[in-house]
C-alpha cells in the first residue's frame, strides 16, 4: 500500500474495527477474547461481581422461562408493526414526465422480458433513469423519468467523476515508477475539479506535502476548505492542521482544536491521535490524562487489529540532527553498494545472505523496499539449502497469505513442522498458533503451549506474547495474571507491538497491576506511531535527502502534531538551519523553539540542550541566562549529557545566571570529560584556560612585594648562593658562545659543496607586472 492509499484508507468506519469510546473505558478483567495476540473486550464485569451475579440469575431464571413465551409474542407484535409503519412511511418514488406523469412507479416492473426492482437506464440511449407505473410495460406503456433533467446531469456528472477517479487509482496502486504515479495524478485532478470528493482528498493532500505534483499550500488550504464544508473528515483534520502549524493561514489553536474536533467525530484516526496528544501535553486543552486515554485507545485498537502475523513494516526513525553530523550511522540505512555486495552472496548461495535479504523484504525498512515476491523467493532458496529459520518465515507468509503467495493452512503447517523439528523457535511459535486456533489440525491447547513455552526459552517475542494471552485469558492453562504480566513484559523488550498493547490494557483497567493512566497512555502512544501513517517519516526524510526541505517540514510538521518525538526534533532542525522558504524568516527560530520545547517534553536530550541554547543567545526569544541554566541542569541531570555540563561549567565560570564559581566550573568540566571520551580535548582547554584565571586571580590577591620581602635566599639556597648563580649564568653563556661560532663556520662550506642551481623565470601569473 502506498503512502497516498494509506491517507485515503486511514479514516474509515471504526465500528467494524474498534470499540466505543464508552466500553472502551469500561472494566475488562475477565471476559475477553484474543485474537492473534490481541486482547479485545467484551464484558466489564469483574470476578467478583460475576460470583454475585450467578446466584442472582439462578433466582430470575424461573420468572424470565415463564415470562419468555409472553415476551417472544409481544416482541414478534412491535417487530410486525414497525415493519408495516416503515412500508407507509417510505418514500414512494414519483414519475416525472413521459406517459404517466406524476404517477407512483410500480415495483418491480416487466420491460423486456426481465423485471426491475429499481429505476434503469436500459433502453434509453441518454442514459436517463425511468420506470414504468404499471406492472408490464409493454402492454400498458405506461412511464416516467425517475429524475428530472438537472438530476440526471449532475448524476451523470459524478459517474464520470467517478470512473475518472477509479482510472487514476489504479494507475498509481499498480505502479512504483514515480512518472506513472505523476500521470495517475492528472486523473485525480480531473476529477477533483469535477467535484469527486475522494480525488479531491487526495489531490489536497498531494498539493499540501508535494507528493507527485508541485506544492502549493494555497490550492490545498482552498481544497481543504471546500472538503470541510462538505463534512469530510479528512478535510476537517488537514484544516486543524494548518491552523495549528500556522501555514497558509494566520496561527489559531482555538480553530485548530475545533477542526480536529470535528474529524475525529467523522472517525479520522489521525484526528483522534491529534487530540489524544494534546490531551496529555495540555497543548491548547487542559492537561487530561482520561481523555488522552480515551483517544489513545480507540487508535490503538485500530493498529492492533491490523497487525499480521509477519508482523507488517518497519519504521525507520530517524533523527536530521544525529545523520548530519554522522552521515548514514544513525540512520540505520544500508548503502546502496551493501546491499548489492549481499544480493551477490545470495545468488552465490550464502544461506545466512539469502535469509536476511528475505526478512529485509519481508518487512521493508533500512533502505529496502516491502516486497514478497522478492522475500518468497530467497526464502526459498534458502530453505532448500536446509535453513530453519526460511522455513519457518515461508509458514508465515503461507499462513497469512499476500498477493504472491496463496493462504494455505497445509502448507504453512508442513514448514512450521519442518522448521520446529530443528529447534527453530519461529517455527515453534507458529506451530504452536496452528494449534491454538486450528489451522490445518485440531486445536489442542496443550500443544500450543508446549510449543508457545518452546519459543519463549529461547527468547522469540511471538512465543512470549502468545504465551501471556493464554495466561491472561485462562486458554489450556489457569487464568494468571502475574504470569502473563511478565511474559508481555518480555515480548515488549523485544518490541512487538501487540504486547505493548496488551500492556495497555492491563494498566488502563488494572487488571494484574495498578491502574496507572499516565503508563497506559505512554503504551497506547507507543501502538499509535506504529500505525500506516508513520510511512511519512520515512517520506520526509526521503524528501529532505532530495533537497525539498519545504515537503520535509510540512510532513514531519504534520508527525509532529501526532506525538512523533522525532519529528518533532526534526522539523525543529529544518527550522533552525533556515532551509525552509515556506516559513517566514521572523518566524523560524520561534517556531523551532516550539517544537524543540515539545521534543524535549518526551526525553530528548539535544532537543533540551538546543531549548538553553536558544535562551542563552535570545533565539526566538528573549536573552535569559536563568532558563538556559535551568535546561542545562535538566539535560545534565537526567540525561547525564556531556555538552549541557560543559555549557554549565563554562556558565559558572562566567557568572551568568548564577554566581561565579571558578571550583563548581571546574568540577563540572571533569564531569563532562567523564561522560564523554570526545569532550575531553575541550574541557582541556577550558581547564588550562581556568588555570591561568585562577592564578591571575591569586595574583591579583595577593602582593608580590610582601612575598619576595618574606623570602630569605641565605636560609632557601645557604650562605653561597650568589656564587652558585653566576656559575650557572657563566656556563650558560659559554655554552652559547660555542654554539654560535660553530654556526658560522658550517654556512661557508655548505655554500661551497651545493650545486649552482640555473635561475628560472617565475611562472606567468607570479611575474611582476611590466
Amino acid at each position: 500500500m502506498s503512502l497516498l492509499d494509506e491517507e485515503g484508507n486511514q479514516d474509515e468506519s471504526l465500528e467494524s474495527k474498534t470499540l466505543s469510546a464508552e466500553d472502551q473505558v469500561k472494566d475488562h478483567s475477565t471476559g475477553t477474547r484474543v485474537v492473534a495476540g490481541q486482547i479485545f473486550l467484551e464484558s466489564g464485569k469483574s470476578d467478583s461481581q460475576s460470583e454475585n451475579e450467578e446466584n442472582f440469575h439462578s433466582q430470575e431464571e424461573e420468572k424470565e422461562n415463564s415470562l419468555e413465551e409472553l415476551n417472544s409474542l409481544e416482541m414478534s407484535n412491535l417487530l410486525n408493526k414497525d415493519l408495516e409503519e416503515a412500508e407507509i412511511q417510505s418514500p414512494v418514488l414519483t414519475a416525472i414526465g413521459g406517459t404517466a406523469d406524476g404517477e407512483p412507479c410500480h415495483f418491480p416492473f416487466l420491460f423486456m422480458e426481465k423485471e426491475y426492482a429499481e429505476c434503469t437506464a436500459d433502453g434509453r440511449e441518454d442514459g436517463r433513469l425511468w420506470c414504468a407505473t404499471t406492472y408490464d410495460y409493454k402492454k400498458d406503456q405506461k412511464w416516467g423519468f425517475c429524475e428530472s433533467e438537472e438530476q440526471s446531469n449532475k448524476r451523470r456528472q459524478m459517474q464520470e467523476a467517478e470512473d475518472v477517479y477509479q482510472i487514476g487509482m489504479k494507475i498509481l496502486n499498480e505502479s512504483s515508477k514515480k512518472a506513472q504515479k505523476k500521470v495517475a495524478y492528472q486523473y485525480l485532478l480531473k476529477a477533483a475539479d469535477m467535484n469527486h470528493t475522494k480525488a479531491m482528498e487526495k489531490v489536497s493532500y498531494a498539493l499540501l506535502f508535494g507528493d507527485y505534483l508541485k506544492q502549493n499550500i494555497q490550492s490545498s488550504k482552498e481544497l481543504f476548505e471546500k472538503l470541510t464544508e462538505e463534512g469530510s473528515p479528512k478535510g476537517q483534520m488537514a484544516l486543524g492542521f494548518l491552523y495549528a502549524s500556522g501555514l497558509g493561514v494566520n496561527s489559531s489553536q482555538a480553530k485548530a482544536l475545533v477542526y480536529y474536533t470535528f474529524g475525529a467525530l467523522g472517525g479520522n484516526l489521525i484526528a483522534h491521535m491529534i487530540l489524544g496528544y494534546r490531551y496529555w501535553a495540555g497543548i491548547g486543552v487542559l492537561q487530561s490524562c482520561e481523555s488522552a486515554l480515551t483517544h489513545y485507545r480507540l487508535v490503538a485498537n485500530h493498529v492492533a487489529s491490523d497487525i499480521s502475523l509477519t508482523g507488517g513494516t518497519v519504521v525507520q526513525r530517524i533523527r536530521l540532527p544525529d545523520e548530519v553530523e554522522n552521515p548514514g550511522m544513525a540512520s540505520g540505512m544500508l548503502e546502496e553498494d551493501l546491499i548489492q555486495y549481499y544480493q551477490f552472496l545470495a545468488e552465490k548461495g550464502d544461506v545466512q545472505a539469502q535469509v536476511g535479504l528475505g526478512q529485509l523484504h519481508l518487512h521493508g525498512g533500512r533502505g529496502v523496499e516491502q516486497n514478497h515476491q522478492r522475500a518468497f523467493e530467497y526464502f526459498n532458496q534458502a530453505a532448500n539449502a536446509g535453513n530453519s529459520h526460511a522455513m519457518a518465515f515461508l509458514g508465515k507468509m503461507y499462513s497469512e497469505g499476500s498477493d504472491v503467495v496463496p493462504q494455505s493452512n497445509e502448507t504453512a503447517l508442513q514448514y512450521f513442522k519442518k522448521a520446529a523439528d530443528m529447534g527453530n523457535p519461529v517455527g515453534q511459535s507458529g506451530l504452536g498458533m496452528a494449534y491454538l486456533y486450528g489451522r490445518g489440525v485440531p486445536v489442542n491447547y496443550e500443544l500450543a503451549l508446549k510449543y508457545f513455552q518452546k519459543a519463549a526459552e529461547q527468547g522469540w517475542v511471538d512465543g512470549q506474547l502468545q504465551l501471556g494471552s493464554m495466561y491472561y485469558n485462562g486458554i489450556g492453562v489457569k487464568k494468571d495474571y502475574k504470569q502473563a504480566l511478565k511474559y508481555f513484559n518480555l515480548a515488549s523488550q523485544g518490541g512487538h507491538i501487540l504486547a505493548f498493547y496488551n500492556l495497555a490494557q492491563m494498566h488502563a483497567t488494572g487488571t494484574g497491576v495498578m491502574r496507572s493512566c499516565h503508563t497506559a497512555v505512554e503504551l497506547f502512544k507507543n501502538v499509535c506511531e506504529r500505525g500506516r501513517w508513520s510511512e511519512r517519516l520515512m517520506s520526509a526524510y526521503n524528501s529532505y535527502k532530495d533537497g525539498d526541505s519545504n515537503s520535509a517540514v510540512v510532513q514531519y510538521l504534520l508527525l509532529a502534531e501526532q506525538g512523533y518525538e522525532v519529528a518533532q526534533s526534526n522539523a525543529a532542525f529544518i527550522l533552525d538551519q533556515k532551509e525552509a522558504s515556506i516559513v517566514g524568516e521572523n518566524e523560524t527560530y520561534p517556531r523551532a523553539l516550539l517544537h524543540w520545547n515539545r521534543a524535549a517534553s518526551q526525553g530528548y536530550t539535544v532537543a533540551r540542550i538546543k531549548l538553553g541554547d536558544y535562551h542563552f543567545y535570545g533565539f526566538g526569544t528573549d536573552v535569559d541566562y536563568e532558563t538556559a541554566f535551568i535546561h542545562y541542569r535538566l539535560a545534565s541531570e537526567q540525561q547525564h549529557s556531556a555538552q549541557a555540563m560543559f555549557n554549565l561549567g563554562y556558565m559558572h565560570e562566567k557568572g551568568l545566571g548564577i554566581k561565579q564559581d571558578i571550583h563548581l566550573a571546574k568540577r563540572f568540566y571533569d564531569m563532562a570529560a567523564e561522560a564523554s571520551p570526545d569532550a575531553q580535548v575541550p574541557v582541556f582547554l577550558a581547564l588550562c584556560k581556568l588555570g591561568v584565571i585562577y592564578s591571575l586571580q591569586y595574583i591579583r590577591e595577593i602582593n608580590i612585594r610582601e612575598v619576595f620581602s618574606h623570602i630569605d635566599m641565605d636560609q632557601l639556597l645557604g650562605p653561597e648562593w650568589d656564587l652558585y648563580l653566576m656559575t650557572i649564568i657563566a656556563l650558560l653563556l659559554g655554552t652559547i658562545i660555542a654554539y654560535r661560532q660553530r654556526q658560522h663556520q658550517a654556512i661557508p662550506r655548505a655554500a661551497g659543496l651545493r650545486p649552482a642551481v640555473p635561475q628560472q623565470e617565475p611562472p606567468p601569473e607570479h611575474q611582476p607586472p611590466q
